[in-house]
């Protein structure tokens, strides 16, 4: 190598006595330094401008901290001590200087010297008052400071070295004054010593107690020191405690306010309302305005990209500076490669500057993890916070739907905006390729000249199929993401409906049709692992391509190149780091595609219609008026071809109860959504005065304690309270159950009767204190004395609403004499307002509307003496009015007694009859929804726990979980896969062995000369890369085949166990627990665990790849190797129990955010009418954060790992190049191409190192997402649904006869007996009627019919036929249900009455004729292809009820149950089903469970049930004549009997 002096001396003379740089004293030497100028220039300026420069952001970031300290700490003394002895050196050292000047001149003394001094003492004074800022704000540590005093440290290190070699060595420096020379040396003993203590003071943290207030779990991050925070120290407690325990909730830390969701959402709601306001304000918005319709219009589409842009601007920005940091430094390596192959090849270089290249490596390569790893951890922490904010706008968004919004918009669409796209922003790589290319390129150019034109034109070749990739992803993943949402929408419903599926046994069905979705979710996702399979092929195919193009032409251009190592290795390192970004390009175009369809999605849902709140104004409070109405005319949707209510004209006085009536479909519920707001106003005035409580038809209920469903959030009173339980007639409920209002209530109230639930809705209304009570029929649920008591106490004029204004929705003719106005509804209009006087005296629609009910009913002569005066009344003024006779009148009287009456209650009338099972389980009317519920697990203390604790696994996942996974791939795809990996990466060494062997070449002249040997040397590189191409595009096709095979048989088996579960299952398990399984897990099962266990066989393989080859190039190397694996291993396992199960602990708090949205978006009208949004919102958000802080320990624990694994990496690069700087001047026989190969493949390993143990800790805490799904699919089973063997005959049961012998039964092993020795015959066609008290076993003996509950003893044998031998499908197929609350799925019509399209259409027709239906769906546009909304919202209770009839009329088994069927809708629509079951089934076996004893009056027989046994058996009259009977006494009890 030529060696050149060179010197520069930038300044003027006089200024420094010697050069700036001299490189004979700095490079050309076997014992470098700098010179005195640089250390008194360069040396001083640098750390201390550094200080001055970041003086700005230091005084920018304290501003914002409201603590002002007054306290000094030890640290913060001793750092301001240190200061100043600092500058106090400094200080010293200028007045030396002067005292030089003024007695020697300046002629030995450079000005250089004392600038030094005046800007030490300026810098220090500096760092004296950042000390005291900190302290003042409470900073623990300070990121600028520890930098600050690192640079000071590191320049103190080199001049104190450098005097301390020339005092040693008695060495004559350029000042000539030996006395000068001994007092800079004395300085410098004591300058760095200061120094170095007071960086290491600032590698401290300081303790502020303040800090910690109001806190009761803080984070350490925000007390650590930088170092601390630089390599994550901070959280390895955390990861310790995993290590030695299973975490729990109680050991994350809580989340500070720079996390917090509801900080981010509502900046990100404001951006995105303006951008809202920017679309409103565009010129093609005011289009109508304008006469020039031909100037050009902007239209601007409000775009929640930039909106989320505006909002993470600062984490977005910081991690892509540090993206930026991280792709510069990445070419530091490469560069230092060069110069340590050159090392090695000239043996003249002094051996100092081969430990510099490889100590510049180790430091270069160490500063890029600090960047990379930090870059992680912002980004991961911004997408976290996108996450929260996106997910929180979508919760706030889908409450103030509209309803037609809400018909677009179905549940498991919205479930999956929340679950999977709010995922993908977080998942979206900032891929910084561009200009890692751009740079690859140019060091590419130095080495390889014109040949690099050839390796940049195939890159550029790639570009097109790039384009195609993306296009072709962005369609399959739009259309996968509908199939989604279609499956979940599908398992929401059935899920929902699970119990009437099963009464039903229309399972299979509906079990077909989410696999025939699941089927093309699934060819979708094929076609996408194939496409990704071919991206992948290509990308990892690429660099060698490239490198194969760029040798090829280099060697052929010109004889005279020659493939040396230095060519061939660097631009080898070179080609590997183009690896990376290239080998990324796939996921990041799957992951920007993805981003892009989500972004998409949730701005289309973002952009749906609101209810518009302010279509109902505020009344002043001087106004008499509680509502008014005028001229409006509403819609349930905003574009439907016709208003449901016109010409309302409505004025409600303040304090007023006004009754609603009005028959089926007449707009009566729409009424109370129009005073609310939560209809469409298409045109007229609504106004309302003062705060509202809302009462809907269906009791909405939340899954909590009984106490806040009633406190609904406001703060415990207790006396009102008190009071309100009393009212709504609860207090004898809540004093029967164990653990009291405290109890919890399950899903959808599930542990509640209806009747009880309509209380709970109404004693949460009552106790909101509101000032106007909207009650859309709530008396029609409980029976008529509850009813009675409810009215009295609540609603009527002497109840404790009567100063309030009250609208109320009503059946219940027995109350409308009581009320002050009357409005009634006619086909959507106000045809009669007026008191009840004026209406019966006026004899129109009202009168009209009572003798529709005065014409129907059954034929009792007991009447209550109360209620028959107020029917009387009635009578007398509508019959007399029409002129009907005496007799005429008395007869209709004498037909609509009982039906008057509707609602004598068998089991609510006297205390003591309401009491609790021994879980808790609150018990009314009957068993709610027929199956007391038992928790799943031991039950708690008291009684007050219903929903069982969601299972979560502990411990290190079970090697079963991932033979599971493998055994569903199949061990043929499996045993493919790790084949063609190994053959893949022998090819790839093969291919390096080769380079490493041809860049030796050069030294044998025939064979650097002769194009023969040339071409015979490309030959083979080109072949064993093709080799390698061929067996990476079979790995990738083999994984793509698996992952398909192994997402099929996960989903397929979770639903079928899913479907084949018992009832008890679902009655304690809350439905988003289960959806979350079919979301969440499944989404990662088809997508992110194949990515993984693909990438971490990749990373495997290419770690065993550079451990050989390294061993095979410097096999000292392999003195390391053992220790090296030896530390990886214990981080790896040390690390991975955390990450295990902090991702446990996110799986399992991610379930109830599902929950909450499910149920909030069932109650949006209650938590809108009520003015709750706020409150929900804020309680998702807090779910949001429970999440998070799981989530965020979870990212900051795999950086730890990153810096650590990294570390190994970064190791194995330095004694790669240590070993090869000590094997030069040792004659170990290592060649420069040993050292190229080693080396560049070492660089290679540092981040794969970190990947794979990354990989594998995702692997291990996603495979978890199996581990979830293996769990539901070991749930346990019911009976077989068709048994071959013994199948019921085809017109089984021909007769009806059913009969009890000694017939026990339980919920579960361990509990008591609910049926004790039931015994009955029940003859051919005979109509039985089921009553008791609260308990005694009723409902357990119409599900013990279907087999919902098995027998513990005994049998029920149906014509001659033991149902316990037969399939459930066979018994439950044959027999027929109506039950209480109607359940309709989404989808046609027909598909709600007949999903196995086992019926003809005209059966279909009669069906409906007979159900009174005929003349409805006949009316709708599509007929029996009407589509149904989720859950039937788009038909009113009684259109539900009669479908359900018309269920019934389809099927016409010989034996129907009603269970109470008509507990729940209004006179007209029971009179209509009890018409129908009297001519349609009268040659049917008929058993009703009667809660109200008019229903079952005119049975053959009554069966009365008492703690599980039968205790009497007999017609009606026989035992009304027995005084001492049972039923004598529940009659008497209802007033039934005198």
């Amino acid at each position: 190598m030529i060696r050149t002096n060179w010197t520069a001396s930038p300044f003027t003379d006089g200024f420094c006595l010697d050069p700036f740089w001299d490189t004979a004293l700095t490079w050309w030497t076997s014992n470098p330094d700098f010179t005195n100028c640089f250390q008194q220039t360069a040396l001083v300026w640098v750390p201390c401008g550094f200080l001055w420069l970041m003086l700005p952001l230091k005084m920018y970031s304290s501003r914002g901290s409201r603590f002002r300290i007054r306290k000094w700490t030890w640290t913060s003394t001793a750092k301001l001590t240190l200061s100043v002895l600092l500058i106090l050196l400094a200080f010293t050292d200028l007045c030396y200087s002067i005292s030089v000047w003024a007695t020697k001149g300046l002629g030995d003394l450079p000005d250089a010297v004392i600038v030094a001094a005046v800007v030490r003492i300026a810098t220090f004074a500096l760092s004296a008052f950042c000390i005291f800022l900190d302290r003042r704000r409470a900073k623990p540590s300070s990121a600028i400071m520890f930098v600050f005093w690192l640079l000071i440290a590191t320049a103190a290190a080199v001049t104190f070295r450098s005097s301390l070699m020339h005092h040693l060595q008695n060495q004559q420096a350029p000042i000539n004054n030996p006395q000068q020379q001994q007092f800079r040396f004395v300085m410098e003993m004591f300058y760095f010593p200061v120094v170095v203590v007071q960086f290491i003071l600032s590698c401290w943290a300081e303790d502020f107690p303040e800090l910690r207030q109001g806190m009761q779990k803080p984070c350490p991050e925000q007390f650590s020191s930088f170092p601390n925070r630089l390599t994550y120290w901070w959280i390895t407690s955390l990861i310790y405690v995993g290590w030695r325990r299973a975490l729990t909730n109680k050991d994350l830390w809580d989340l500070g306010p720079e996390d917090s969701s509801e900080v981010h959402s509502a900046r990100l709601i404001d951006n995105w309302e303006q951008e809202m306001s920017r679309a409103r304000l565009t010129p093609s918005a005011q289009l109508k305005w304008t006469t020039d319709l031909n100037a050009p219009q902007k239209i601007h589409s409000p775009s929640l990209t930039m909106a989320l842009a505006k909002t993470f601007s600062r984490g977005l920005l910081i991690s892509a500076s540090l993206r930026l940091s991280n792709d510069l430094l990445v070419f530091i390596a490469p560069s230092l490669l060069k110069q340590l192959i050159n090392f090695v090849e000239d043996k003249n270089q002094e051996p100092w500057k081969g430990f510099l290249y490889s100590s510049g490596m180790f430091v270069g390569s160490l500063l890029q993890v600090f960047a990379l790893a930090h870059y992680f951890v912002i980004s991961q922490r911004t997408g976290m916070h996108i996450r929260s904010a996106v997910v929180a706008a979508i919760y706030r968004k889908a409450l103030r739907m509209s309803n037609a919004a809400k018909r677009s918009s179905t549940v498991g669409e919205i479930v999956n905006l929340m679950a999977v796209d709010s995922q993908r922003f977080m998942d979206l790589i900032l891929w910084s390729a561009p200009l890692q290319i751009a740079i690859a390129l140019y060091f590419l150019w130095n080495e390889m000249g014109l040949a690099t034109l050839s390796g940049l034109a195939s890159m550029l070749l790639l570009i097109p199929f790039n384009a195609f990739i993306a296009g072709r992803t962005k369609t399959l993943q739009i259309s996968q993401m509908k199939q989604k949402d279609g499956r979940i929408k599908m398992m929401n419903e059935i899920l929902n409906g699970m119990k009437i599926l099963k009464l039903y046994a229309w399972e299979e069905s509906f079990e077909q049709q989410v696999l025939d979705i699941r089927e093309g979710e699934l060819i979708t996702l094929r076609k996408a692992a194939y496409l990704n399979s071919l991206s992948s092929f290509i990308m990892q195919l690429s660099p060698f391509i490239v490198a194969l193009v760029t040798f090829t032409t280099f060697v052929m251009i010109d004889e005279a190149n020659v493939l040396t190592a230095t060519k061939a290795f660097v631009s080898l390192s070179l080609f590997n780091i183009l690896r990376r970004p290239l080998a990324l390009l796939p996921d990041v175009i799957t992951a920007t595609v993805q981003a892009k369809v989500s972004v998409d999605r949730v701005t289309k849902f973002l952009l749906n219609d609101e209810l518009d709140l302010d279509s109902v104004r505020e009344l002043p409070p001087n106004d008499p008026s509680s509502v008014i109405i005028t001229n409006g005319n509403f819609a349930w949707e905003r574009d439907g071809e016709k208003p449901a209510l016109q010409n309302i004209n409505i004025n409600v006085k303040e304090g007023e109860l006004v009754a609603i009536v009005g028959q089926v479909g007449s707009g009566k519920t729409s009424l109370c959504g129009a005073m609310l707001g939560l209809m469409e106003k298409i045109s007229g005035d609504v106004a309302v005065k003062g705060k509202i409580a809302y009462v809907t038809q269906q009791a909405w209920i939340q899954n909590m304690s009984l106490r806040d469903n009633i406190l609904f959030g406001r703060a415990f009173d207790e006396r009102r309270y008190d009071k309100v339980l009393e009212a709504c007639a609860l207090k004898q409920d809540i004093d029967m159950l164990p653990g009291g209002d405290q109890t919890e209530i399950g899903e959808k109230g599930i542990n509640l009767s209806g009747g009880q639930k309509q209380r709970v809705s109404l004693a949460r209304a009552v106790y909101s204190g509101a000032d106007i009570y909207f009650l859309d029929d709530p008396l029609s649920a409980v029976d008529a004395h509850v009813g009675k008591h409810i009215f009295t106490h609540v609603i009527g004029p002497q109840g404790i609403l009567h100063h309030k204004t009250r609208i109320l929705v009503t059946h219940g003719i027995g109350f409308l004499p009581q009320t002050d106005a009357i409005l009634v509804l006619s086909d959507g209009t106000v045809s009669e307002t007026g008191s009840y006087r004026q209406l019966l005296t006026n004899n129109g629609a009202f009168a009209e509307f009572l003798r529709t009910y005065l014409t129907e009913g059954n034929h009792n002569e007991d009447e209550d003496p109360e209620s028959a005066a107020v029917r009387n009344e009635i009578l007398e003024e509508i019959v007399f009015k029409r002129g009907t006779s005496v007799s005429s009148g008395t007869s209709t009287l004498s037909k609509v007694r009982k039906v008057l009456r509707q609602g004598s209650n068998v089991s609510g009338m006297s205390k003591g009859m309401r009491h609790t099972d021994k879980n808790g389980i609150l018990l009314e009317n009957a068993e709610p929804n027929g199956v007391p519920l038992v928790p799943i697990g031991e039950p708690p203390v008291k009684g007050t726990k219903l929903v069982a604790i969601e299972k979560q696994e502990t411990g290190k996942v079970s090697w079963s979980v991932y033979i599971l996974f493998l055994r569903q791939m199949t061990w043929l795809v499996v045993s493919g896969i790790f084949s063609f990996y190994v053959l893949s990466n022998a090819a790839n060494i093969g291919t390096n062995l080769w380079l490493n062997d041809w860049a030796n070449d050069g030294k044998i002249p025939e064979r650097a000369n002769g194009t023969a040997w040339r071409d015979f040397r490309l030959g083979v590189y080109g072949g064993l890369g093709a080799l390698q191409g061929v067996f990476i595009f079979l790995s990738l096709l083999t994984t793509a085949t698996g992952q398909i095979h192994s997402s099929r048989e996960q989903h397929e088996g979770m639903l079928k166990r899913i479907m084949r579960a018992p009832m008890a299952f679902f009655d304690t398990t809350p439905l988003g627990r289960i959806v979350n399984r079919f979301s969440k897990d499944v989404d990662y099962v088809d997508t992110v665990i194949p990515t993984n266990f693909r990438l971490w066989l990749n990373c495997f393989f290419q770690v065993v790849s550079t451990v050989i080859v390294i061993c095979i190039g410097v096999p000292i190397f392999a003195s390391v190797v053992v220790p090296l694996g030896m530390i990886y291993y214990v981080i790896q396992r040390f690390f991975i129990p955390t990450s295990r199960q902090l991702k446990r602990l996110e799986s399992v708090s991610r379930s109830p955010i599902y929950s909450h949205f499910q149920e909030s978006l069932t109650g949006s009208s209650v938590i809108v009418a009520q003015r709750q949004v706020d409150r929900f919102v804020l309680e998702n958000e807090r779910l949001m954060d429970v999440n998070n802080r799981s989530y965020l320990p979870s990212i900051t624990a795999q950086r730890w790992l990153a810096v650590r694994v990294e570390f190994v990496g970064i190791c194995a690069v330095f004694f790669a190049g240590l070993f090869a700087v000590l094997g030069r001047d040792r004659d170990w026989g290592v060649e420069p191409s040993d050292i190229g190969l080693s080396i560049s493949y070492a660089l290679n390993v540092t981040q794969i190192l970190n990947m794979m143990v990354r990989v594998a800790s995702e692997l291990e805490a996603n495979i978890v997402s199996v581990e979830r799904i293996k769990e539901y699919t070991e749930v346990p089973l019911e009976a077989d649904w068709i048994i071959p063997s013994r199948r019921a005959k085809p017109d089984w049961p021909a007769e009806g006869r059913v009969t009890f012998q000694n017939y026990q039964t339980r919920y579960r092993p361990e509990l008591d007996l609910v049926l004790k020795g039931v015994t009955a015959d029940i003859f051919p066609g005979e109509k039985v009627g089921i009553v008791g008290r609260t308990g005694a076993g009723k409902s357990s003996l119409t599900l013990a019919l279907f087999r919902i509950v098995e027998a513990a003893g005994g049998s029920i044998v149906i014509d001659d036929v033991e149902i316990g031998t037969l399939g459930l499908h066979d018994v439950r197929s044959r027999l027929t249900i109506i039950p209480q609350e109607p359940v309709l799925f989404s989808g046609t019509l027909r598909l709600n009455l007949d999903p196995f399209h086992t019926y003809t259409d005209e059966d279909v027709w009669r069906a409906l004729d007979n159900a009174h239906l005929r003349r409805f769906v006949t009316s709708l546009p599509d007929g029996l292809e009407h589509l149904v909304a989720e859950g039937g919202e788009n038909l009113s209770v009684g259109q539900r009820q009669l479908i359900c009839l018309a269920r019934a009329l389809l099927r016409k088994t010989k034996i129907l149950i009603l269970d109470e069927a008509t507990a729940a809708i209004d006179l007209e629509t029971d009179a209509l089903i009890q018409t129908t079951i009297r001519d349609k089934f009268g040659d049917c076996t008929i058993l009703t469970i009667a809660h109200r004893l008019n229903t079952i009056m005119d049975s053959t027989r009554i069966m009365v049930l008492d703690q599980g046994a039968v205790m009497e058996f007999a017609p009606p009259a026989q035992l009304l004549n027995d005084r001492e009977s049972i039923f004598y006494g529940l009659a008497k009890s209802a007033n039934l009997a005198p």
